[in-house]
C-alpha cells in the first residue's frame, strides 16, 4: 500500500467522523475508522460513547462491517477524529488481531505517510491456552 493509498484510506475515514448527539446526551460519530480489507474492499465505522459506558470504537464498526460481508482479513486500518489520526486503543488492536491469525501483519496507519504492522502495536497478543 503506497503513500496515496494511506491518504485516500484516511479520507475515507474523514468522510464521515463528525460528532451528532444522541437523544439521551450522548453522542456518537467523534472518531471514524476505515479500513481496506484484503480482497480490496473499503469499510467505515463511526464510533458510539454513551453515558453508561457500553459504547465502542469506530474500529470496531468498521470491522463490524467487514465481517457482515463474511471477510475477516485486514489489509490496513485508519482512525481519525476531526483534528488528527489517532492509533487504536488496545482493544481495538487485539479485536484486529483476532479477528484473523493473517492480520499479524495489518498495516496501522499513523499518519498520511506512515504505517506499522499490528503486530508491533501488540507485541504479546493474547492465545488461548492449549491445555
Amino acid at each position: 500500500m503506497s503513500t496515496f493509498d494511506y491518504k485516500s484510506l484516511i479520507a475515507e475515514a474523514r468522510k464521515i467522523v463528525g460528532v451528532f448527539d444522541l437523544d439521551d446526551g450522548s453522542d456518537a460519530g467523534s472518531v471514524a475508522a476505515a479500513l481496506i480489507s484484503r480482497k480490496g474492499n473499503i469499510y467505515t465505522g463511526i464510533c458510539v460513547s454513551v453515558r453508561c459506558g457500553i459504547g465502542f470504537c469506530a474500529e470496531h464498526s468498521a470491522i463490524a462491517e467487514m465481517l457482515k460481508q463474511r471477510e475477516c482479513e485486514i489489509s490496513a486500518i485508519v482512525a481519525v477524529n476531526a483534528k488528527s489520526i489517532l492509533p487504536p486503543c488496545g482493544r481495538c488492536r487485539e479485536l484486529i488481531a483476532q479477528v484473523s491469525c493473517n492480520n499479524s501483519r495489518t498495516l496501522v496507519i499513523l499518519s498520511e505517510s506512515r504505517a506499522i504492522p499490528i503486530r508491533e502495536l501488540l507485541p504479546h497478543q493474547y492465545k488461548p491456552s492449549q491445555s
